[in-house]
């Protein structure tokens, strides 16, 4: 392979990347600049310079990303020597630390990594040994608080909670007997080996004498910990991302890692990567002007190479359904022969919860979709059990939604009481509510169980009776209702993150809403209910097919699409209300700016006056972040002003065909 092969079709930039083989290396690459393409030919060059593949070491955050970078640099290199690099994530990384080294810290080698079904059975067993299950602890509880310390590097003996603070103390215990490893103390461990045992640390580095890291502006503190005991003085270490597209702050990536590098390793060549490829002159003036509001960042511009293009639409809606219907009308005007297809489309959404009227307007208007980065709303756990409970309400002899939620949230009719009640209901040859009543199956019972039945039957009785009274209060009603079983308390108590959190309180307050939207109309409960169930039908399973694509603004980073519709830049939605409290606005701006640079070709941006949320109207503030774009390159426009021209214009059309009609 000759050099000047090698460097085909490079810019400036890329090739001054390419060619800075030594010492630390700092790849800013913005938005479509060509980054995987960059790191790729550097790794190509290196081997071209005769350093050997053994030697090489590429880290990035997933499977897949690993294997792209590896089979990039095997096209460019004899398959052979591109196989012997070492291309991985930061976990496999530790793996193989750990596999080699980890006697040092008193364990053996063949440790096995307990994740899934082993790991969760192990804490069941805890948890019912330190008497956890009356307090209503699950095996998530723990282990989400167990993973949020060790990724933090912070102890597990100062967790506030004196229960969560015992089982997993005795888990961590109960790991170390068995000679196992969950999927945190991987990447704990393989920092701690190499930090603590020089001879460790001299071995990785006589290994692995190239370093490269990709997504920099993921990295959290304790892999940034990591690459400082791997990589010792010359110091060949080439870190590759873009500041102004970390948003993973709430999962714990530091954007201090990568703005402040030259901290970490002294005299980084940085190299910028600002020719984007991607979008045009009118998307990228937009970008720009957005992302340099922060004040805390690498100073870089994006270069358009497609001048020009179609001004950013930026459209005012009265409401979220109107927006919903004009993203579907606006795609469906913009398909066909000779036109777009329906995968050059994609919708953005800051959260979850905004898909479910994305998803009722697709499926009014026949267009498929599919879902990627969120699950179909009638998919996620906390609608199914709403939804049960609703369909218990409306009919108590429905028995697939009753057993759902016999024990959710828990109260004392466990496995056992559930399976007496199903034989005592298969023997009598009635429904599992019938058998609940039952006094034979009652006698059968400890006090205790017989008490959480009859009480459960109780509420159950009262949210029904209350349904058939007032059915067009049925949002308030099963608002009430839920709140009276604490069902959101115990669904929160299971979330991982601030953000799952609020995900699943605005999952719950969505279905409130359509249930009131849909009473409301005049519909009673049942047709609501067998709209829901038809919606979740597995032949109508839209997901896996072909088709617009759905996609939150998290999971989009790295894609591209022809035209992207980024809905709800409101107040509270993008920047979401939690950062106005935690003080993050910086990272829900990136957030735009990486939902912004998605977009090749044409952008619409849209903002409503009024939301609904818990079956009420509220109205909405437009984003903060609206001002901050540069509108020479922004058509604004405004829903309600153009449906009324287009009404007029029709009045003046029939007007005209009524005097025609006269002259005639």
């Amino acid at each position: 392979m000759g050099r000047g092969s090698l460097f085909d079709g490079l810019n400036r930039a890329q090739r001054e990347a390419v060619e800075a083989t030594e010492g630390p290396v700092l790849i800013l690459a913005g938005a479509g600049t060509g980054k995987t393409r960059t790191v790729t030919y550097r790794m190509a060059r290196l081997l071209q310079k005769g350093v050997d593949p053994a030697n090489i070491l590429a880290v990035t955050f997933t499977n897949k990303a690993a294997n792209e970078m590896r089979e990039r640099v095997g096209r460019l290199v004899r398959k052979k020597v591109a196989k012997a690099l070492t291309v991985c994530t930061f976990h496999s990384l530790c793996v193989r630390i750990l596999r080699q080294h980890i006697g040092w810290l008193g364990y053996k080698t063949n440790f096995t990594i307990a994740v899934g079904g082993d790991r969760d059975g192990l804490l069941r067993q805890l948890i019912v040994k330190h008497g956890a299950t009356k307090e209503k602890v699950s095996p998530n509880d723990v282990m989400t608080e167990v993973s949020r310390r060790k990724n933090a590097g912070l102890p597990l003996g100062e967790i506030e909670d004196d229960l969560i603070r015992t089982i997993a103390m005795s888990y961590q215990k109960e790991l170390r007997a068995r000679n196992a490893l969950d999927f945190d103390d991987l990447l704990l461990l393989g920092e701690k080996v190499v930090r603590e045992h020089r001879d460790v640390r001299d071995a990785c580095r006589d290994q692995w004498r190239y370093v490269t890291v990709d997504e920099f502006q993921d990295t959290n503190g304790l892999q940034m910990n990591l690459m400082q005991e791997l990589v010792g003085a010359p110091h060949n270490i080439c870190v590759v991302g873009d500041d102004d597209q970390s948003i993973y702050g709430w999962r714990g990536a530091q954007v201090e890692n990568i703005l402040s590098f030259e901290k970490f390793f002294p005299n980084p060549h940085v190299v910028t990567l600002e020719d984007n490829y991607r979008s045009t002159e009118a998307i990228l003036s937009v970008a720009n002007k957005v992302i340099a509001c922060n004040p805390t960042r690498h100073e870089k511009l994006l270069n358009p190479t497609i001048m020009g293009g179609e001004k950013v639409v930026l459209m005012a809606m009265p409401g979220d359904d109107e927006e919903a219907n004009w993203v579907a009308d606006t795609i469906k005007g913009q398909v066909g022969p000779g036109q777009r297809t329906l995968e050059d489309f994609a919708v953005l959404f800051r959260t979850n919860t905004q898909i479910r009227r994305m998803e009722l307007a697709m499926r009014e208007q026949k267009i498929p979709y599919r879902l990627v980065g969120a699950q179909s709303f009638y998919d996620r756990r906390e609608v199914r059990d709403v939804l049960a409970f609703l369909q218990v309400g409306a009919n108590p002899e429905s028995d697939v939604a009753l057993l759902r939620i016999l024990n959710a949230p828990p109260r004392g009719i466990g496995s056992g009481t559930a399976t007496l009640l199903l034989e005592q209901s298969r023997e009598a040859g009635t429904s599992v509510w019938a058998a609940m009543w039952d006094e034979r199956f009652l006698a059968q019972l400890s006090g205790k169980a017989e008490g959480s039945v009859r009480n459960f039957t109780e509420q159950i009785t009262r949210f029904s009776e209350a349904l058939r009274e007032g059915p067009k209060e049925a949002g308030d009603l099963l608002q009430r209702f839920l709140k009276e079983i604490d069902y959101m308390e115990w669904m929160m108590r299971s979330c991982k993150t601030s953000e799952e959190t609020d995900q699943r309180r605005e999952a719950v307050g969505e279905l409130v809403t359509a249930l009131s939207d849909s009473t409301t109309k005049g519909h009673s409960l049942q047709e609501y209910l067998d709209s829901a169930a038809l919606d979740k039908e597995p032949e109508d399973d839209l997901d896996k097919k072909s088709g617009v694509t759905l996609i939150t603004l998290h999971a989009a980073k790295g894609l591209e699409y022809l035209v992207v519709f980024l809905v709800g830049l409101e107040e509270g939605i993008l920047p979401h209300q939690r950062s106005m409290e935690e003080g993050t606005k910086d990272e829900e701006r990136r957030l735009f700016y990486v939902g912004i640079t998605r977009a090749k070709e044409m952008l619409y941006l849209s903002y409503c006056g009024t939301r609904k949320k818990w079956g009420q109207l509220e109205r909405c503030e437009p984003s903060c972040f609206i001002p901050e774009m540069d509108f020479d390159w922004v058509e604004e426009q405004d829903f309600e002003v153009m449906m009324n021209e287009e009404a007029s214009g029709d009045e003046l059309k029939d007007a005209f065909g009524g005097l025609r009609a006269l002259l005639e």
